[in-house]
């Protein structure tokens, strides 16, 4: 830890000193927008300005501290830097969006590279993963116009930058990225054998475990709408697509999990859903494996957005955090397995294994967050913030 911590006053020192060179202050007249960062003069004058200063990437285990750590360096930043802090899933979202919004220009990922450098040099993003083959495509490009207009980049996340994408489609086109992304950045990993995030005082007031016990939902969902009627609501979600929510009042949303979970959304629905309601009833959320796997990877996003926007869960579910994901094991994981079990003697759990590399490095991650989520901390602080927003 003490090794990441010199590295974080590294870079903030070097940023400090370099903040004019980096164009850093949005009011200094080096950082306003002149012809050379007019995207149509760009076509015609090339130039390079890459960041003297070297950024920083963050990787290790879940609850080791990378998000802490980073939000710490972040706030420690002076308020007229040109500096973002975002969630991964938020900052794909925002490069989709604009590259709709340009499309049909000769190089469009040129222009939402040009347009976010003059939003942010420095770019701060958190839980950086990549799990989708056309993600995975844009990042190579896109960082590489992104570290040429001068961006400098702070990330964290559970993987290596070796291990980003693993087995994944077309990866020998993603291997550039990586290369860049060590050259521009410092690589720290950050290991510890306590989950930080687990030593809250975890109490069941939010999560049952059970089946057909759909009554005992609803029976809570009542009662924390109070005297609120619930209903169907419909809510649009990005770029005017819409979502049907069963049962919805006074910020709390009411669904099954299928309706959620087992339908074509994404991290987008999720994050509209949020901007909506506080408190999601979830009912149902199955033992995953081999048989769900894709729901599985919903249910991973759903806890991210959710812990990322710090809503609060209540559910029902087959088994606890641990045993929803049991099944899920990373490639490594099954290969230890595999010589104890032949194929005769093995349980039938076994044969609903999902070997999937994405969902196995997840795993710890979502049962880590599922428990802080269930904390009286994490609770305390939800009930404290709901009760200065407005009612939906």
């Amino acid at each position: 830890m003490s090794g990441t911590l010199r590295e974080l006053q590294r870079l903030y020192d070097e940023l400090v000193q370099s903040a004019d060179a980096c164009r850093l202050d949005r009011y200094s007249a080096s950082a306003k927008p002149t012809k050379s960062s007019n995207w149509f003069w760009q076509k015609f004058v090339s130039h390079s300005s890459v960041s003297p200063v070297k950024g920083l990437y963050l990787y290790g285990g879940v609850g080791t501290g990378k998000t802490m750590l980073m939000d710490l360096f972040f706030h420690q930043l002076p308020a007229s830097w040109r500096a973002q802090r975002i969630h991964f899933h938020n900052f794909m979202l925002s490069v989709h969006s604009r590259l709709q919004k340009h499309k049909g220009l000769e190089d469009p990922l040129e222009v939402v590279g040009l347009e976010i450098a003059d939003e942010s040099i420095l770019l701060c993003l958190d839980e950086f993963m990549v799990n989708d083959v056309a993600d995975a495509l844009i990042l190579n490009r896109l960082f590489r116009h992104l570290f040429n207009n001068g961006i400098v980049l702070v990330a964290t996340s559970n993987r290596a930058p070796d291990n980003l994408y693993e087995g994944g489609l077309q990866r020998d086109l993603f291997l550039p990225f990586i290369s860049t992304l060590k050259e521009r950045c410092v690589v720290r990993e950050i290991g510890s054998s306590v989950d930080y995030r687990k030593l809250t005082s975890a109490e069941e007031g939010f999560y049952f475990i059970g089946k057909d016990i759909s009554g005992l939902i609803k029976q809570k969902f009542q009662q924390l709408v109070g005297d609120q009627s619930a209903g169907p609501q419909v809510v649009e979600v990005v770029m005017g697509r819409k979502l049907e929510v069963p049962l919805a009042a006074d910020g709390c949303a009411y669904f099954r999990f299928e309706e959620l979970c087992d339908r074509p959304l994404g991290a987008a629905d999720y994050l509209g859903l949020f901007k909506k309601f506080h408190t999601l009833a979830l009912e149902g959320v199955p033992i995953f494996g081999l048989h769900n796997r894709t729901a599985a990877y919903r249910f991973v996003t759903l806890v991210d957005v959710m812990y990322e926007t710090k809503a609060r869960l209540l559910c029902t579910a087959e088994g606890s955090p641990l045993e929803l994901l049991e099944r899920i094991v990373t490639i490594s994981n099954a290969q230890q397995i595999a010589p104890r079990t032949s194929s005769r003697s093995r349980k039938s759990d076994d044969l609903d294994l999902c070997v999937d590399n994405e969902l196995g490095f997840a795993k710890d991650r979502t049962i880590s967050r599922l428990t802080e989520m269930n904390s009286r901390e994490y609770l305390e602080h939800h009930s404290r913030m709901s009760a200065v927003l407005p009612s939906s």
